[in-house]
């Protein structure tokens, strides 16, 4: 589990640049807002795959190591999929999931 990014992701949800669940990320997708989805270690195959076809692409969806609870605890909700719809925070997650 990597705590910098659970901490970046409620600082995201705080400064309302989150999307969060399954319909809100697909719509921020498809509405263009959207710049990265990050999705919990936990979620299952069938709904991935349903979101990958509702998105078409248009985005990319990385899992991140963590639980539902984990996000949940860090963003004040429990979903198992978030839209980042800003070009910044996306980058500095993207770096934070590098690190070990």
């Amino acid at each position: 589990m990597n705590k910098a990014l659970l901490s970046l992701l409620g600082l995201m949800r705080r400064a309302g640049k989150l999307s969060l669940g399954f319909d809100a990320a697909a719509e921020s997708a498809e509405s263009g807002k959207s710049c990265l989805i990050l999705t919990t270690a936990d979620i299952s195959p069938k709904t991935l795959k349903e979101l990958n076809y509702k998105i078409n692409q248009k985005v990319s969806i990385l899992t991140i190591d963590c639980s539902q609870d984990d996000l949940g605890k860090a963003i004040g909700k429990s979903v198992k999929i978030v839209s980042i719809n800003d070009e910044g925070f996306a980058q500095k997650a993207k770096l934070l999931m590098e690190l070990p």
